[in-house]
This record gives structure tokens, C-alpha cells and sequence, in this order.
């Protein structure tokens, strides 16, 4: 089975602060005189806005990425009823306006810093904590959710949805030396890509990455953007055992969690395939500091990727 066409990288659309405060007061006036300032490290599906001290705005940047909006206005508030910590939960929904074109959405501030940017102090309880989380998403009744589609780039569904993106890359970095086992990478995916699900629907977040995984006091505090979530193969979110975590931290987020041999197998895939897209778009201008820093750490995990035998 091929991929499906993903298409080129979606054509995004730029917000300020002006169009944002404009928005607020004309849609949401109970706001209007709140300030309005861009969110450090803001993301690349939404341009985000803090309102205020309390709330945050979220703009897709893309039509692609607007169509989660109305995803997380049905579901985020379901979803966090029954879950062990904090995620985002829409307070107010915007329509398009002042120049505008897309559904948008203001959420309670989630406070912490991601793993990006804080240190964890007990990378086992982080594990443990995170595997605890998922597992509670995972129980939740999946009837009504919505599954793998473009809404979330087909998180959930089939990782054969990205073997071309996979194999393009591959193909990219093999005329480049980058000290990189190719050969291995490669075996990894043809395996990753024959182990079977068993069928059964769960919900997942779908993008478990370290700037989506807030801490407070070195401990994880809050998930948030649930922008890629839905009901599918959980496999997905098991991507994160390789880029936040190493060694002991995976294997006891692995036990904890209770992952069988092919789902395992599965969410090294989905760590890997944007692993080496990552590499395949970053190697070339090692005199780009935020290029050779994506770089360097792509390489690293790649590493626990290939040499990790739990």
C-alpha cells in the first residue's frame, strides 16, 4: 500500500496583533479593551495571542488547519472532563473578520513551560505521569469522535500515509553526507510499515511533541493543542517515547503503558518518519543556527531511535 498525497505544505496566512484586538472587540466586546501580545514560541498550525493575563487566541494559519476548530469545540470539553491533567478548553469561538478568513478560538491560559524550554527533574515520573495520561484518553468512549482524515493529517490512520514523505527523505540524504545509517533507517520503516493494528479505535492526542508537554517545577503540568486528536491507532502517540524521552524513562513509559511488540513497533514509524523529514529539510545550510539546531537535534534522535532495542 502507498501513501496517501498529502499535497504541499499548506499556504499560510499571516496575523497581527492590530487584526487580533480588532476581532476581540468587535466579536467578543466583553474583551475588547483586554491587551493583546504574540505568544512566545506560538506554534506553526495557529498563531497564538495572549488576551489578557488569562486567555489565549488562537488563529489557524492555514485553511487545512482550520478545520480543527470546530473538532475542539465539540470534543476538548469531553475529553477533559476525564482526563488526570489540565488541557485546553475553548471559553469562545470567533467567525472570520476584519480581513480574516478563518473560525477562531479563545481558551483559559494553561501556565508552564514546555520541555523545549524546562528542564524535567524526574524524567521516570515525567514517563510515568504522561503514560498515565494517555491511557486515561485512551478509555474514553470513542463513539461520535471523529477519525483519520485532514482535519489532523491522518494521525490515527494507516502509517503507510507517510511512506512517501519517508522515502523521499531517505532519498534526499543519500546523496549527503551527514553521518546518518540510512541502511538501518530504512529496515526500521519496512517494519514499522508490516506490523499489524488490531482494529480497535482509541482516542489519541496525535502530536505528542515537547512543545505541546507544559511543566511546572520540572514535572509535566498540562497537555496542550489537541489540534491533530481523534479516534484511530493510538500508535501515534507513542512517538514521544523516543524524541522527549531515553533509556529508562522509555521503557517505564513502555511498562506503564502497556504497549504490545507491534504497536511499539508502529509508533517508532511515526517517530521515525518525521525524524528524517526533519533531517532531509534541515541538513543543508548548516550556517542557519535555528536550521542546524533542528539538525543536530534530529540526528539525536534518530540515534535513540535506531539504537533503542526495548
Amino acid at each position: 500500500m502507498t501513501g496517501f498525497d498529502l499535497g504541499p505544505l499548506p499556504e499560510r496566512v499571516t496575523v497581527g496583533v492590530e487584526q487580533v484586538r480588532r476581532l476581540v472587540r468587535d466579536q467578543l466586546p466583553a474583551w475588547g479593551d483586554l491587551p493583546v501580545r504574540p505568544v512566545a514560541r506560538g506554534g506553526w498550525d495557529n498563531w497564538t495571542f495572549h488576551l489578557g493575563a488569562d486567555l489565549v487566541v488562537r488563529m489557524p494559519s492555514a485553511v487545512e488547519y482550520a478545520e480543527a476548530v470546530e473538532k475542539e469545540h465539540r470534543w476538548l470539553p469531553v475529553l477533559a472532563a476525564r482526563l488526570p491533567l489540565p488541557v485546553p478548553v475553548p471559553v469562545a469561538r470567533g467567525v472570520p473578520g476584519a480581513g480574516y478568513p478563518f473560525g477562531w478560538s479563545v481558551y483559559r491560559w494553561l501556565d508552564g513551560q514546555t520541555v523545549s524550554d524546562a528542564p524535567v527533574t524526574d524524567p521516570i515520573g515525567f514517563a510515568v505521569a504522561l503514560a498515565d495520561f494517555l491511557a486515561a484518553l485512551r478509555r474514553i468512549d470513542t463513539a461520535g469522535g471523529p477519525g483519520p482524515g485532514v482535519h489532523n493529517w491522518f494521525r490515527g490512520g494507516p502509517l503507510q500515509t507517510y511512506d512517501g514523505l519517508a522515502r523521499g527523505a531517505l532519498a534526499e540524504l543519500a546523496g549527503a553526507d551527514v553521518g546518518l545509517d540510512l541502511r538501518a533507517a530504512a529496515q526500521l520503516w519496512d517494519a514499522a510499515l508490516a506490523t499489524p493494528w488490531d482494529g480497535a479505535a482509541r482516542w489519541f492526542h496525535g502530536d505528542v511533541a515537547p512543545g505541546n508537554l507544559l511543566v511546572r517545577d520540572g514535572r509535566l503540568a498540562a497537555v496542550i493543542d489537541f489540534g491533530t486528536c481523534g479516534v484511530g491507532d493510538p500508535a501515534c502517540d507513542l512517538a514521544v517515547a523516543w524524541t522527549v524521552m531515553t533509556g529508562d524513562a522509555r521503557r517505564a513509559f513502555r511498562d506503564r503503558l502497556g504497549v504490545d511488540d507491534a504497536s511499539w513497533e508502529r509508533g517508532r514509524g511515526w517517530a521515525l518518519w518525521k525524524t528524517l523529514s526533519t533531517c532531509s529539510y534541515t541538513y543543508e545550510d548548516p550556517e542557519d543556527p535555528e536550521d542546524a539546531a533542528d539538525f543536530a537535534e534530529a540526528r539525536r534522535v534518530l540515534g535513540e531511535i535506531l539504537d533503542d532495542g526495548s
